[in-house]
């Protein structure tokens, strides 16, 4: 002990030299960098992880590879996988510019011939591009016309669902499914039950979408009725529908099953609510 204590009276004592403030300031700088370039890869990350959660019906193996195969497990599941499940457009102003002759020459059409087919025509046109308001005058023009045109009842209740006016879409699809309960294949019964549970005809709603399930199995008309039968306290009955949905969508093909991967994950998490 004396021995070390001699020695370290012996060593010099030098004061720390402080950071050089250019030297801070290149940390600094570095850790933004760092921050700026890992922080998207992150959330692209995150993102591709839950997406992969809610669609993806091989969702434990691409789990996996993108957890293990850094960073080409995700950006190989955003192309794979990611991609072919949307169905991009483009955006509506766009849309707008590049169809602008288009719309000209269907509404020069429709006012010049005036037969209810050109007014469909431009109707559908204006409603593709979000003109609303200018779709639904179309529309009721070619009903003036025509008041028994299917395709302009279709129209004017698919601008009836986007501008939320339910009880015109109830009206609408109900004439609709009057001359042709298979137009559209489904659809059309599909927005009708829509209107009536969103205008609370809650039993209306659950007796059509029984009938309906009867024709067409649409993922969205089976967990609509299940959230009917929940409201109207038959809890086994809303299960039963839930696991016909998720039972349907992975017997689907992949990219059928992507496109409603969406409602499998909303059957999930209503099945895994419900005491049984």
């Amino acid at each position: 002990m004396w021995l070390l204590a001699q020695t370290a009276d012996q060593l010099p004592n030098h004061p720390m030299a402080p950071y050089e403030p250019a030297a801070v300031w290149i940390l600094v700088v570095f850790q933004i960098v760092a921050w700026l370039i890992t922080a998207p890869y992150f959330l692209f990350w995150i993102w591709m992880l839950f997406h992969c959660y809610r669609t993806e019906p091989d969702q434990y193996f691409w789990f996996w590879v993108m957890i293990i195969a850094q960073p080409i497990g995700p950006i190989a599941y955003f192309i794979l996988r990611y991609l072919p499940s949307k169905e991009f457009s483009a955006p509506t102003f766009f849309r707008r510019w590049t169809r602008g002759r288009e719309l000209t020459r269907l509404e020069v059409a429709a006012r010049q011939i005036g037969n209810p087919h050109q007014f469909i025509q431009w109707g559908d046109a204006l409603r593709e591009v979000s003109f609303s308001d200018q779709a639904r005058d179309a529309y009721e023009q070619a009903l003036k016309k025509d008041p028994q045109n299917i395709q302009a009842m279709w129209g004017s209740a698919l601008v009836a669902v986007t501008q939320t006016r339910f009880a015109d879409v109830r009206s609408l699809s109900r004439q609709v499914l009057d001359k042709d309960p298979q137009y559209k294949f489904g659809d059309v019964s599909l927005a009708y039950g829509r209107a009536l549970k969103e205008m609370g005809e809650t039993d209306a709603a659950k007796s059509h979408f029984e009938q309906h399930m009867k024709r067409w199995r649409h993922p969205e008309a089976m967990y609509l009725l299940a959230e009917l039968c929940l409201e109207k306290g038959e809890p086994q009955a809303a299960r039963e529908h839930l696991l016909m949905l998720i039972q349907d969508i992975d017997g689907c093909p992949i990219a059928i099953a992507r496109k409603n991967g969406r409602w499998r994950s909303r059957a999930r998490q209503m099945v895994r609510k419900i005491k049984t």
